[in-house]
């Protein structure tokens, strides 16, 4: 007995699968994707935020050097520290906050620029008093490794978020 052929239909084959939605998956790693981005994003902003932190830090580190090495005079040192914290200034504070400063004003700006170091007034009633006078004399006997101390103190305080308009 030989079956009826002709009363066969032909195989139906699914709907082909749809591409949306996605796999729980997929869904999964698109989200850890973008939590990726976002904090490489957000680590990449803050490295470029702290330039200048790193950038003022290492020309501490390389005029500490430069000062046990002999190379310079404490009163050199000082000038070049002077210089140094008023770039930084610069960078971190509204130039029409800054620039104009001088003398006492100066010295006030340097201990209320940041919380830590305003109570103790290490400018104003410290060792930071040579930042005014040093410069403009011939000669000077100072402690010219506790005002980098100081200095570098001061660089690390300073708040990290930028203050410019």
């Amino acid at each position: 007995m030989t079956p009826d052929l002709s009363q066969l239909h032909d195989i139906h084959l699914p709907a082909p699968i749809s591409w949306w939605p996605p796999a729980l998956g997929w869904w999964l790693l698109a989200f850890l994707v973008s939590v990726l981005i976002g904090l490489g994003v957000w680590l990449l902003r803050r490295h470029r935020a702290e330039r200048w932190r790193r950038t003022a830090l290492a020309e501490l580190a390389q005029l500490r050097r430069r000062h046990q090495a002999g190379t310079v005079t404490a009163h050199d040192t000082v000038r070049s520290l002077s210089v140094l914290l008023r770039r930084v200034a610069l960078t971190r504070f509204p130039r029409s906050e800054v620039a104009s400063l001088n003398g006492e004003a100066w010295l006030t700006f340097l201990d209320g620029a940041n919380g830590p170091l305003r109570d103790e007034q290490p400018f104003q009633k410290g060792i930071g008093r040579v930042l005014v006078a040093t410069p403009y004399m011939a000669t000077a006997q100072v402690k010219a490794e506790e005002l980098l101390k100081l200095a570098e103190r001061w660089c690390k305080a300073l708040p990290g978020d930028r203050r410019r308009p």
